[in-house]
C-alpha cells in the first residue's frame, strides 16, 4: 500500500514536470513569418522587416497577430556611423513606414513600441 502511494506520487510528479516543461516550448513561433528578424519582449514576438523602401514591424502574441490599430513605433537604425530615426504607423496588421532606408546586414535597430499604454523597447540586428 505504501509503495503504491509512493509510485502514484512519483508518477504525478513526473507527469506534472513534463507538462510544465512542455508549456515553455509551446509559446509562440519565433521563426520569421515575413522574412524579417524576430525578437521577443514580455511574451510578445516582434518581427522587423527592413527593405530599402519600406520598414515593417509585426507583433504576435502566442503566434496570433496583435491589434496594432492604436500602436506606434519609433525606430532607430544604426548602420556604421549613419543613424536613421523613423516613425512607424499602423497599416493593416503591422506598423509601417515607407521611404529610403539603409537596411544593411549587420545594422542595429532599436524600436520603441507603444501599444495600449504599454511600451516596449525591442532590439534587432539585421541579417
Amino acid at each position: 500500500m505504501k509503495i503504491q502511494k509512493i509510485a502514484i506520487a512519483l508518477s504525478l510528479l513526473v507527469s506534472t514536470a513534463g507538462f510544465a516543461a512542455g508549456e515553455g516550448h509551446s509559446h509562440g513561433n519565433a521563426k520569421p513569418m515575413h522574412g524579417g528578424v524576430v525578437a521577443e519582449v514580455k511574451d510578445i514576438e516582434y518581427e522587423f522587416v527592413a527593405k530599402t523602401d519600406v520598414l515593417q514591424l509585426y507583433l504576435r502574441d502566442h503566434g496570433k497577430p496583435v491589434n496594432v490599430s492604436t500602436a506606434t513605433a519609433k525606430v532607430t537604425m544604426l548602420s556604421g556611423s549613419e543613424k536613421q530615426e523613423v516613425e512607424l504607423k499602423p497599416v493593416g496588421e503591422k506598423l509601417e513606414a515607407t521611404g529610403k532606408f539603409k537596411a544593411l546586414a549587420g545594422a542595429k535597430v532599436v524600436a520603441q513600441v507603444s501599444n495600449n499604454a504599454k511600451v516596449a523597447t525591442v532590439r534587432f540586428t539585421l541579417k
